[in-house]
C-alpha cells in the first residue's frame, strides 16, 4: 500500500501496528532513489530508540545487498562520537539515528542535510511519549523545503497530527486494518498471581515449559533488578536490560543473548521496541503493562515468521480490568490459567528426565563407564541401587527449593469467580499470607489432593531441617522399592512434611524406611493420624 505513492515522491502517513513490514515500506522506496555514487545524506530515518536504529539500518543494508558503493550508518546517543565522525566524514548515503543525536551531529556541522531527498519518522508517537517533540521539530525544520516526508505511527495522536500538519504536504493516509492487533501464532495466557508470588510462579512456568530464549518484561527498573537477581538465585540463566544500563552494556547484554549464552532477558519496554531476536520462544508480562499497545509490542517479540510462540501475563486485582480492555483491543481472548503445583512441576522435571536417560541409553553411548560400573557391581551394589542413586544425583543438580505460595491453596485463582462468594470472615482470613498451615488443623483435611486410594504419610523433617523435595522422594522409591506411581504429592511444612502414598503400598513403605537415614539425620515416617500424632 505504500511502495506505489512513495515511489511517486508523494508524503505518506502510515498508520500500522508491528510487524506489519513498515521497513521495507519506507525502505525500498528510499533505495531506489538513492544515487550510490554521491556520497552524501540523501535520506534520513529517524528512530525513537537506539535498539531500533540499529534494527532498521541492519534491515536496510540486507534490502541493499545488491547496491554496490551504498552506505547507510546509524547514530545513537551512548556510543563513542568519534566513530559516527568518521563514518560520516567518509560518506554515507542514508543515516538512521535517535533525535537527541542527529540533532547533535546537526549542531556540529558533522550531518550536512542539504542533500537530503526523504526523511522518515518511524514510530512517531513512540518518539513524541519519549518527549523528543522539540527535538523532531528542529529536525524537520532543518531539512530541505523540497523533501519527501514519510510518517509511520501505531496511533495517530494529537502530537503527531501536529507534526503531520506541520511539515507534510498533501499527505496520503496509509491505514492497515488487522482483524486482529496480535500474531495468530502466538499463544496467549494468564495467570492470577500476587506480586510476592511472581518469582516462584515464573520459576515454575520456566521449569514445566523451558525456552531457550525468552523475555521478561516489567514496568520498572526497579522490578527488572528485583526479579533479574531473584533468577539468578535460582540458578537461571538471565541479564537485564533498561534505561540505566549503558550502551557498551546493552550491545553486551543483547549479543549474548542472541548467541544463547543467556537464556533469559529482563527488560522494561525500552526493549519491546526494536528488539530483534530469532527464535525468542516465549515472552512473560511480569508486570502488566499499562498501555494495550505496549502489549502488542512485547508479545510480539515472539511468534515472529510464522513461528510459535507464547505469551503469558501475570494479572492480579485492577490488572483483570487492564486485562479486558487488551482483550477488546486486541481482538483476542486471553486464556486464564491455574498456576501449576509443586507437584506437577515435579512430575514434568521427572518425566523429561527420565526421557533423556532413556534416549542415552538408547543411543548405548556409556562405554567408557564400564570400569566404576564393574567397580561398584564388585561392592555389592545391585544395579537398581546404581541406577536409583544416579538418579537421585541428576534431581539433585537440576532440582531447586520450591516456596509455598498463597496461589497454591484451593479455591484460588480465576476459578474462584465461578461459584459463590465466600463470607466476609473467611475471606478475610483466606487473604492472609499461608506460608505456615493454621496449627490445631487436621494434616489430612489442609492437604489439596483428597484422593480415595492414597492415604498421608507423616515425615518427621520439614522446611527448617533444609530437605529437598525431589531427594525425599527418590529415597523413598530407592529404599522401599514400591512400583513408580505410588508415591504421589509431598508437602512441606516447618518441622514436619505430609507425603500421599498409595494405599496398597503404604505399609510396604512404612516398614522399609524404619531405621532409615535422611543425610545422616534419622527420621520417623509413619501413617498420619492427624493432630497430635
Amino acid at each position: 500500500m505504500a511502495i506505489p505513492p512513495a515511489l511517486e515522491g508523494k508524503d505518506i502517513m502510515g498508520l500500522s501496528s508491528t510487524g506489519s513490514g513498515k521497513t521495507a515500506a519506507f525502505g525500498l522506496p528510499l533505495l531506489a532513489k538513492i544515487d550510490p555514487n554521491n556520497r552524501h545524506p540523501q535520506a534520513l530515518i529517524v528512530c525513537p530508540t537506539r535498539e531500533l536504529a540499529v534494527q532498521v539500518c541492519e534491515e536496510i543494508h540486507r534490502l541493499a545487498a545488491q547496491l554496490k558503493g551504498f552506505r547507510a550508518i546509524p547514530v545513537y546517543g551512548g556510543a563513542p562520537i568519534d566513530r559516527q565522525l568518521r563514518s560520516l566524514r567518509e560518506g554515507v548515503q542514508l543515516v538512521v539515528g535517535t533525535p537527541g543525536r542527529l540533532l547533535d551531529h546537526l549542531r556540529r556541522g558533522s550531518l550536512d542535510v542539504s542533500g537530503v531527498k526523504a526523511v522518515v519518522l518511524d514510530e512517531a508517537d513512540r518518539m513524541l511519549d519519549l518527549g523528543f517533540r522539540d527535538e523532531m521539530e528542529e529536525l524537520l525544520a532543518a531539512m530541505p523545503k523540497e523533501r519527501q516526508a514519510l510518517f509511520f505511527s501505531a496511533t495517530m495522536s494529537k502530537g503527531v497530527t501536529h507534526l503531520v500538519n506541520r511539515f507534510a504536504r498533501d499527505v496520503q493516509m496509509i491505514q492497515v486494518e488487522q482483524k486482529t492487533r496480535t500474531v495468530s501464532t502466538v499463544e496467549q495466557c494468564c495467570y492470577e498471581v500476587r506480586e510476592r508470588s511472581k518469582v516462584e510462579v515464573l520459576s515454575r512456568l520456566l521449569d514445566m515449559e523451558p525456552a531457550q530464549l525468552a523475555i521478561i518484561f516489567c514496568n520498572t527498573k526497579r522490578s527488572v533488578d528485583e526479579a533479574t537477581e531473584a533468577l539468578l538465585a535460582r540458578g537461571y540463566t538471565a541479564d537485564r536490560l533498561h534505561g540505566d544500563i549503558s550502551q557498551a552494556m546493552r550491545e553486551r547484554v543483547l549479543r549474548r543473548f542472541r548467541d544463547g549464552t543467556i537464556e533469559l532477558l529482563v527488560a522494561t519496554d525500552v526493549a519491546a521496541r526494536g528488539l530483534d531476536v530469532e527464535n525468542v520462544e516465549a515472552v512473560y508480562n511480569y508486570d502488566l503493562p499499562q498501555d494495550p499497545e505496549d502489549y502488542v509490542h512485547r508479545i510480539g517479540r515472539t511468534g515472529r515468521a510464522g513461528r510459535s510462540g507464547r505469551a503469558i501475563s501475570f494479572v492480579f486485582g485492577r490488572d483483570l480490568h487492564r486485562l479486558e480492555t487488551i482483550e477488546r483491543y486486541t481482538r483476542q481472548p486471553i486464556k486464564r490459567e491455574r498456576v501449576p503445583t509443586q507437584e506437577a512441576v515435579e512430575g514434568k522435571m521427572a518425566d523429561r528426565l527420565f526421557d533423556e536417560v532413556a534416549e542415552r541409553v538408547t543411543a548405548n553411548n556409556f562405554e567408557s563407564h564400564e570400569a566404576q560400573i564393574d567397580r561398584l557391581l564388585e561392592q555389592g551394589h545391585t544395579p537398581t541401587d546404581i541406577v536409583g542413586a544416579l538418579f537421585t544425583m541428576l534431581r539433585e543438580d537440576r532440582g531447586r527449593e520450591f516456596g509455598e505460595i498463597q496461589e497454591d491453596r484451593p479455591g484460588r485463582g480465576f476459578e474462584r469467580d465461578r461459584g459463590p462468594r465466600p463470607s466476609r470472615d473467611r475471606d478475610s482470613r483466606d487473604s492472609r499470607d499461608s506460608r505456615e498451615p493454621r496449627q490445631g488443623g487436621n494434616r489430612r483435611q489442609e492437604f489439596e489432593a483428597n484422593d480415595p486410594n492414597m492415604t498421608p504419610l507423616f515425615f518427621s523433617l520439614g522446611k527448617v531441617h533444609g530437605i529437598k523435595v525431589g531427594e525425599i522422594i527418590g529415597m523413598l522409591y530407592r529404599e522401599s522399592g514400591v512400583p513408580d506411581g505410588a508415591i504421589g504429592s509431598m508437602r512441606l511444612f516447618a518441622k514436619h512434611s505430609s507425603i500421599q502414598v498409595a494405599k496398597e503400598h503404604a505399609n510396604t513403605l512404612v516398614d522399609r524406611l524404619r531405621g532409615k537415614k535422611y543425610h545422616n539425620r534419622a527420621f520417623i515416617i509413619d501413617h498420619d493420624r492427624g493432630p497430635g500424632s
